[in-house]
């Protein structure tokens, strides 16, 4: 039905997905995803898990998370109520964005998704209350393989558009190491 909008982000291989909007006085429609229009955008990926979660507040702050090694995932992600700061890092030490990080608005009104590659980390942080998140994974949880950095990595900066501790955070998240505590102790994630 509809064609997808692919931009190249400035990370290697992460990419934002726009689909085609069809919108009047009732609402929209939209083909949020279609295998064929993404085999014929050249994103050729079997998803195999979705994850969805709610976040209640304005200021939740989820991540960094990724999966180490064999469990390493593809995530195809959107915010379908609210809207969100979405920030992806390269944590593959054989390319040439690793350690770097991108911010991204993804929101119910501008229906953007975002395809995160392997071996990147993932967080976003709630600029609205009741957020709804979806992921398309391409690769199964495992909890022996689930990994972090801390939203706060100084030798990141990330530019997250609130005040820190202001953030609602999970216990788990609050206590996840630094990219340099991560980097001295691990070789790679992907």
């Amino acid at each position: 039905m509809g064609k997808l909008k692919v931009t190249k982000t400035k990370l290697q291989d992460v990419k934002i997905i726009e689909p085609t909007v069809f919108g009047d006085h009732r609402g929209f429609f939209t083909e949020s995803y279609s295998k064929r229009d993404f085999q014929d955008a050249g994103i050729d990926i079997r998803f195999v898990q979705d994850n969805h979660s709610l976040s209640t507040q304005a200021g939740v702050l989820r991540g960094l998370h990724f999966q180490k090694g064999k469990a390493a995932q593809t995530k195809l992600i959107r915010a379908l109520t609210g809207v969100v700061f979405d920030v992806v890092v390269d944590m593959r030490k054989n390319s040439p964005t690793y350690g770097k990080w991108e911010g991204y608005i993804l929101s119910e009104y501008n229906h953007r998704q975002l395809l995160i590659p392997k071996g990147y980390a993932h967080g976003f942080l709630t600029l609205t209350p009741n957020v709804s998140f979806l992921y398309k994974c391409d690769n199964y949880y495992s909890v022996k393989d689930d990994g972090g950095i801390s939203f706060k990595s100084p030798e990141l900066a990330i530019n997250w558009p609130i005040d820190l501790k202001c953030a609602i955070l999970s216990e788990k998240d609050a206590k996840l190491p630094t990219f340099a505590e991560f980097e001295a102790k691990n070789s790679f994630v992907y």
